[in-house]
């Protein structure tokens, strides 16, 4: 047995409280090492048992007190090439329990608790043991249910779709232009409320937009007032009615702000640059030496290298009221339903619980998004954000169904390590993605092969967490990186109304089986590197397997022996599963008959 590769730790992901009565429990061991896993946990104030012979340990009669304890099986949930994962949930009748675990590798059975490992089961205390003291029901990591049953759908402003051309700027230019870093194109709120009924027969429930404040970029991500619109995207009574328009429909509105730096025209910033020592806002940012000078380098912190965007100094007392004053008034008059937050990794643990504690007042079931590239564990505890944008996984997709460098294994190994990293509770509101404003679009990394891309789509919209899609994705929108990414919305006969269908269904296949979404467990019954194949299980509602030929050969799928299907994307009662070159699908089990 590789002792060595034996982890636990009772803080999450390894063990956390799922809700009011349930505690989940993770171990991680060596692939392939271990065969067994047994639970071993028990209230730590139950001590005397009325027929200690019936208990599955050895008790010692010469012994006044001993401690009584239930075996619970745990299973095996996945590996990700190195490690193997375990998983349990339990219920403690009195809310608090202690747990080690009994492993079983051949022969060899070892015990494992908070103390080390034991050949015997340590039964005479349990201080041995892994502890949770107590399942208070606030510290249970509480998402906004309704995040779980929403597929979003991003817009950048300016790009989606020109609704009003009385509001554009000066030197807006004729839409569908190439796009470059400066100019307009004069998308606005008018042009989402026009559009409305292609979001509703698309099926998205989400908005995200990009920033709408004021600002002089066409990104919007050099904020000049986060209380102010900017007048290129309408009027606050507009912007009102767009809100409106959009919850009438069954969308909520996720708007985007970035706390962790502002424009350098900003007029907080101008003073300092102009008053110096005297400026009541000189401690509002990261200043190194005064004057305020940008040549060679700046000498005050930025986002970046840039110099028109000084950070903010968000431990200052009246950075932290200005800012969270943010947070609420947008809830409270207009009703938003929540906010994505740029940059968020690099702002304090501390700004961020004061800024949930201040948006979750003015609106509980607010959702609160964080932009984080990299494993976000400390953000995601349920005092800061419910979500990231879970771009640990979206390079994983990019680099199997668009690229074609991996394997299936990879990939499978690439999401079951992610499911692993996070509580289940992130994992079903977590914001996944597989192209943004950030990135090149989806298509273009797949070479502009749309049966790469629908791959991506049948992969983002069966997988656990809320999908997000970059407009124009589902009509075959293509652009390399920004601002290229970042071009105009078509409107015309451009639009591949093949791959709009195809994602429309899929959207609505998730809302119609519920395990396709986040109310179904994941496994993956099969993977042939060889074939460049693999299928993904989904159980709950139903049982489903949703099918992936990642090659140029037709492939048979095993996953049907013994069973009847149903093909959701093409309504055929099927016995097998045969899918063309690159291709997909998914298959309902209708009846076993082994």
């Amino acid at each position: 047995m590789r002792k060595a590769a034996v982890y636990h730790r009772a803080m999450a992901p390894f063990v956390y409280k799922y809700d009011a009565e349930t505690v989940h429990i993770r171990l991680q061991t060596e692939r392939g090492d271990i065969e067994r896993v047994r639970l071993v946990h028990g209230d730590p104030y139950e001590w005397d048992a009325e027929n200690p012979e019936d208990l599955d340990w050895n008790f010692d009669p010469a012994k006044a007190k001993f401690w009584k304890t239930t075996m619970t099986e745990m299973e095996y949930s996945g590996t990700d090439g190195v490690l193997d994962y375990w998983f349990v949930s339990i219920k403690p009748p009195n809310r608090r329990v202690r747990y080690g675990f009994e492993l079983t590798s051949g022969e060899e059975v070892k015990y494992y608790t908070e103390r080390g490992f034991y050949d015997e089961k340590p039964v005479d205390h349990p201080g041995y043991y892994f502890s949770v003291p107590y399942l208070n029901a606030i510290d249970v990591f509480d998402a906004p249910e309704w995040v779980k049953d929403t597929v979003w759908y991003q817009i950048f402003p300016d790009r989606f779709a020109n609704g009003d051309p009385s509001n554009d700027p000066e030197g807006t230019e004729v839409w569908g232009g190439t796009p470059r870093y400066t100019n307009m194109f004069g998308g606005d709120f008018q042009g989402v409320i026009d559009k409305v009924g292609y979001l509703r027969e698309l099926g998205v429930t989400g908005i995200y937009f990009c920033p709408v404040f004021l600002a002089p970029s066409n990104h919007k991500y050099d904020t000049l007032d986060y209380f102010k619109l900017d007048p290129q995207f309408g009027t606050e009574e507009k912007f009102r009615e767009m809100i409106d328009v959009l919850h009438e429909n069954g969308i909520k509105v996720l708007l985007d702000a970035v706390f962790n730096h502002v424009s350098k025209d900003h007029p907080y910033f101008k003073d300092v640059v102009e008053r110096g020592e005297a400026s009541p806002y000189k401690d509002w940012f990261h200043l190194k030496s005064l004057p305020v000078t940008q040549e060679p380098v700046p000498n005050y912190e930025v986002f970046a290298f840039e110099a028109n965007m000084p950070k903010l100094n968000t431990e200052n007392p009246e950075v932290i009221d200005y800012l969270l004053s943010v947070g609420r008034h947008w809830i409270e008059k207009f009703d938003i339903d929540g906010w994505r937050l740029d940059v968020a990794s690099e702002i304090d643990h501390a700004f961020w619980r004061a800024f949930r504690t201040a948006v979750k007042t003015a609106k509980p079931d607010a959702y609160i998004v964080g932009e984080c590239w990299t494993d976000s564990q400390e953000w995601l505890l349920g005092d800061q954000f419910d979500a990231i944008m879970n771009y640990l996984i979206t390079e994983s997709f990019l680099q199997f169904f668009a690229v074609r460098k991996t394997k299936p294994s990879d990939f499978v190994h690439d999401l079951s390590r992610n499911l692993f990293t996070n509580m289940q509770g992130v994992n079903e509101v977590t914001f996944n993605l597989v192209g943004s404003h950030d990135t090149p679009r989806a298509l273009n990394r797949a070479d502009g092969d749309k049966d790469r891309l629908r791959l991506l789509l049948l992969a983002l919209l069966t997988f656990s967490g809320t999908p997000v899609l970059y407009y124009g994705d589902e009509v075959g929108l293509d652009g390399g990186q920004d601002p290229d990414n970042r071009r105009c919305m078509p409107w015309d006969e451009t639009q591949d109304r093949d791959l709009f269908d195809f994602t429309r269904k899929l959207i609505a296949l998730r809302r119609e089986h519920r395990a396709l979404a986040n109310d179904g467990d994941i496994s993956f019954p099969y993977v042939d590197d060889e074939k460049n194949v693999y299928a993904m299980k989904r159980e709950g509602d139903g049982t489903y397997y949703v099918c992936f030929n990642n090659s140029g050969d037709d492939v048979e799928f095993p996953v049907l022996e013994g069973a009847r299907g149903l093909d959701l994307l093409t309504g055929e009662h099927v016995t097998e599963v045969n899918l063309p070159a690159y291709s997909g699908t998914i298959i309902q089990v209708i009846e076993r008959n082994d």
